[in-house]
């Protein structure tokens, strides 16, 4: 394992982990392309979580889209360097992983689409709150 691949590879996983995504073969290669990535195999992707390859600037691009961080702290690691860095307002700190990408899938939708996944949200939180409130 050649150093710098293996030193992406622990980013990766630290930033997957951080965003509560599994770091799994099968969960990114199918989140890569989703997200701006090439199309990738199950290999090529755990050839990166295991620090033999590290991956185009593409689905490098991606994988931060994915992990919520910058593709050059992905790649390169956070800097020593003290300077003024403004914080990340795009999602407050709660909303992490899964649920940061299905709001962003949810943003691509159309208009009616989005209509029916708010109605479907609105009837579920009415039935949770109903069965929260007769307990």
């Amino acid at each position: 394992m050649k150093t710098e691949q293996s030193a992406f590879a622990k980013r990766l996983v630290a930033a997957l982990e951080a965003a509560g995504i599994e770091a799994s073969s099968t969960v990114l290669e199918k989140l890569v392309p989703q997200h701006g990535g090439e199309a990738v195999t199950s290999q090529a992707v755990s050839g990166w979580l295991n620090g033999k390859h590290i991956p185009k600037q593409a689905n490098l691009q991606a994988l931060a889209r994915i992990a919520g961080i910058p593709p050059y702290e992905l790649q390169f690691g956070t800097s020593t360097h003290k300077g003024v860095r403004e914080a990340n307002s795009a999602w407050p700190d709660h909303v992490r992983g899964h649920d940061r990408l299905a709001f962003e899938a949810f943003l691509t939708l159309s208009d009616m689409q989005r209509k029916v996944v708010r109605e479907l949200i609105a009837l579920l939180a009415t039935s949770a709150h109903k069965r929260s409130g007769s307990r």
